[in-house]
């Protein structure tokens, strides 16, 4: 093999981690808006975070792109150096969100549940019969909790209650821990997998150079 040849195979190589890339990030803003579109309460510090890799990681693979198709080592140090800090960020995220027990996932709640407007309050009561966000935190400036009662308790005599939207939530917040944390922990590798080939390959000589030239 030539070194002509073995110079465009490092370029298709570069061309295929840029698809790689470029699709994770599509994959990972469809995912963000997604989970924006179809969470009732949208304010837990995931679905923000998801939604910018996405678009850092679309910006970064252009700029892969360019620097392998013009054989720019500038562009293709910087594009690896990016890179090289997104995955350590997106890896130490998505451990975090593995790592993520029980008790800070009320926390992470909690402040969302506290930010949300009245509307979205009673939105997630009326979906989940539920009233308040837990037992030990009354808030005044919760929603009524009237009709919500007449409703989970219609047909049950004596003294009932509508259980707080904390124990209707805490399994779907948890779910959505660990898939962003696995889907962080995944996709972080294959970025991993774009900074091993742009060290190999960043030196290779360009194919439509001169021959004598050294890059």
């Amino acid at each position: 093999m030539s070194l002509v040849d073995v110079a465009t195979a490092a370029i298709n190589s570069r061309l295929i981690c840029w698809h790689l890339i470029n699709m994770v990030g599509f994959l990972l803003i469809g995912v963000g808006v997604y989970a924006r579109a179809a969470s009732i309460v949208p304010n837990l510090p995931i679905v923000g975070g998801i939604l910018a890799c996405g678009i850092i990681l679309i910006l970064i693979s252009i700029l892969g792109l360019a620097g392998a198709v013009k054989h720019h080592q500038v562009m293709l140090f910087f594009y690896m150096i990016v890179l090289f800090l997104l995955f350590l960020i997106q890896f130490s995220i998505a451990s975090s969100c593995l790592a993520v027990n029980s008790e800070q996932q009320q926390e992470f709640a909690e402040e969302g549940w506290n930010r949300v407007p009245d509307s979205m309050r009673k939105e997630v009561q009326d979906t989940f019969l539920c009233c308040g966000f837990n037992l030990t935190s009354v808030s005044s400036n919760d929603p009524s909790c009237e009709l919500i009662q007449k409703e989970c308790c219609s047909g049950i005599a004596g003294n009932c209650q509508c259980p707080p939207c904390l124990y209707k939530l805490e399994d779907k917040i948890n779910y959505a821990f660990k898939l962003c944390g696995g889907l962080g922990i995944f996709f972080s590798f294959t970025e991993f997998i774009g900074v091993w080939l742009t060290v190999r390959y960043r030196n290779q000589k360009d194919p439509r150079g001169l021959p004598s030239a050294f890059l």
